[in-house]
């Protein structure tokens, strides 16, 4: 019977001295190494609309928080102001994310709408504060679903960014359903 001096687990992985070699190669790409597989120039582009996505909703948010009225508007209002902090904690994981890509992140106002997907609505009153802050969630949670889809095993740390905020999203969409049955 033949030995082997390498244990199981090892024959998985690449030879340190080849590891090492790698790591030193284009050493200016940071966290992308040769083994990235998937098209960063799409994956950035994904993410950049990810971000204004993600803005915009921080400002459909605030302003919601800000603008409702009524009898029942101070604990929706509130809520309102917890899910624009939580999607401006998205836009930063997504900016870092875009970063360590090698990217850019785009804050630029101008454009902004367009690249997102979900849209600035100002809607009057607080049923129709609910109803299109309801949609933007159900917009975004379709995008994510699209984005990790494609990502796939290509790109792990991205996957996992996604999955994470897309489970905040789903959060956000069952809280506002909850409120627009109660109202």
């Amino acid at each position: 019977m033949t030995q082997t001096n390498a244990a199981p687990e090892s024959r998985f992985l690449t030879d340190i001295k080849t590891l090492r070699e790698r790591a030193r190669k284009h050493i200016e790409e940071g966290a992308v190494t040769d083994d990235y597989q998937a098209d960063r120039d799409t994956v950035l582009r994904l993410l950049n609309e990810a971000l204004a996505t993600e803005l915009i909703c921080v400002l459909r948010y605030r302003r919601h928080h800000f603008m409702a009225k009524g009898i029942n508007a101070d604990p929706i209002a509130e809520e309102f102001m917890v899910h624009a902090t939580e999607e401006q904690q998205h836009a930063d994981k997504i900016a870092a994310r875009i970063v360590q890509l090698g990217g850019a992140p785009n804050f630029n106002p101008e454009g902004l709408s367009t690249r997102s997907h979900s849209e600035y609505v100002e809607a009057d009153g607080l049923v129709d504060m609910i109803k299109e802050n309801l949609v933007a969630e159900r917009i975004a949670i379709d995008s994510y679903l699209e984005m990790i889809r494609y990502i796939g095993d290509r790109d792990p740390t991205t996957r996992r960014v996604l999955e994470e905020i897309l489970a905040v999203e789903e959060e956000h969409a069952d809280e506002l359903s909850d409120m627009l049955h109660d109202q």
